[in-house]
């Protein structure tokens, strides 16, 4: 079975006066085809982290305000999320989740969007959905948060690290959490 070879856009964080970080992402998500995709009227998920108070390991709120005003020039509505974890820390629950987001600076002024959690208050607001696939073997359902299950569009936000036990993670561990 041959894969298709994935499409790679990056940029570099070199500014000039005439062209910031946050213009670059917009130019960057533009070129990778965003506008590609329906929008209108449709509850678009940005789906992202936060951060846990005191570590600096999550994307700031001004590159999220970036991709939702893009969801939004196309008509779309944006909001951001995340669930809650199941280790002990500020994003165990939606009330302490959403502390620690606005702690780390995401609010509906600084990210132009709501924020929503989505598996609810206490972690338990989910829908169990089927898994399926060839490689699929020992795990047969998954457990999606309904905020973002009700989505109609989802678009993972995530940041690239080291972890100290994995090796290289982003985008599947945003996914996965």
């Amino acid at each position: 079975m041959s894969q298709e070879k994935s499409q790679v856009y990056f940029t570099d964080f070199r500014t000039t006066l005439e062209e910031n970080v946050p213009d670059k992402l917009s130019k960057l998500i533009r070129q990778a085809g965003l506008d590609q995709i329906n929008f209108h009227k449709k509850f678009t998920a940005i789906k992202m982290h936060f951060g846990e108070p005191g570590n600096l390991a999550f994307l700031r709120p001004n590159y999220a305000k970036v991709v939702a005003d893009e969801v939004k020039r196309l008509h779309g509505n944006a909001f951001l999320t995340d669930c809650n974890t199941l280790y002990v820390g500020r994003r165990k629950n939606a009330l302490e989740h959403l502390g620690a987001a606005q702690e780390n600076g995401f609010s509906v002024l600084s990210t132009g969007c709501q924020i929503l959690i989505g598996d609810g208050l206490k972690g338990t607001d989910e829908r169990e959905v089927p898994l399926e696939g060839e490689h699929i073997k020992h795990i047969k359902t998954a457990k999606i948060g309904t905020a973002i299950m009700d989505a109609d569009v989802f678009i993972s936000l995530s940041h690239f690290k080291g972890h100290e036990s994995t090796g290289f993670v982003g985008a599947i561990n945003n996914l996965g959490m």
